[in-house]
C-alpha cells in the first residue's frame, strides 16, 4: 500500500521530510500501529526498546525512565526521507516537541486499556492489580497533559489500519507543510 501523500514508488510527492511522535498511555496500542505502519514501509522507533531511555534516580529514591534527549534529537537529525514515527511516553518528551512535525495523542477508554493490557502477549505490564491502578491514575493525571502537547488525537477504538491510515495522513499534511 502506498501512503497517502506518496507517489506509486512510496516517495513523498512534496520530497518532505517529517517526523511524527505517537504518545499515549500504556494500552492504547502505540507498538501495534507501528508495527503496522513498519509493515507498509515507514522507519519506525519505539523508544521503549534499545537505548533511548535511562533512568534518573529521584530524591525519593524512586527512578524515572527519561528519553535522552540527545539520542532522540541525533535520530531526528539523522532521519532525511519520508515519514519518520517515533513511539513514546515519557515525562521529558515535551523538551523535544518542536523537533517534531506532529505529536499525535492515541487514547481509548480506561476499559478498553485495561482490557488490552490484560490480554496482551508482547508486554506484561498492567497484569498486576498495582500496575492497572497506576493506569487508570495517569489517565486522569498525565492523559491530559499529553492531549494539551498534542497536534492531534485518535481513537484506538478504531481498527489498526484505520489508526494507521490516520497517522499517515497526519504526516503527508505535516511533510506538505514543510
Amino acid at each position: 500500500m502506498v501512503p497517502d501523500g506518496a507517489d506509486a514508488a512510496g516517495t513523498w510527492s512534496n520530497g518532505g521530510v517529517t517526523a511524527v511522535l505517537v504518545t499515549g498511555m500504556s494500552g492504547t496500542g502505540k507498538s501495534s500501529v507501528l508495527a503496522e505502519l513498519a509493515r507498509r514501509g515507514h522507519r519506525v522507533v519505539d523508544t521503549d526498546y534499545g537505548d533511548w531511555i535511562e533512568e534518573v534516580p529521584s530524591p525519593d529514591g524512586s527512578s524515572e525512565r527519561l528519553w535522552r534527549e540527545e539520542a532522540i534529537g541525533a535520530l531526528l537529525d539523522d532521519h532525511t526521507a519520508g515519514a519518520l514515527f517515533v513511539s513514546g511516553c515519557v515525562a521529558n518528551q515535551g523538551a523535544l516537541y518542536p523537533r517534531f512535525d506532529a505529536v499525535v495523542l492515541l487514547s481509548a477508554p480506561a476499559d478498553v486499556i485495561l482490557e488490552r493490557v490484560a490480554t496482551r502477549e508482547t508486554n506484561r505490564f498492567g497484569r498486576a492489580e498495582a500496575e492497572r491502578e497506576a493506569i487508570v491514575r495517569d489517565l486522569a493525571e498525565v492523559e491530559p497533559l499529553l492531549r494539551a502537547g498534542a497536534t492531534a488525537e485518535i481513537d484506538t477504538r478504531a481498527p489498526l489500519g484505520d489508526v494507521a491510515d490516520s497517522l499517515e495522513r497526519i504526516a503527508a499534511a505535516a511533510a506538505a507543510r514543510s
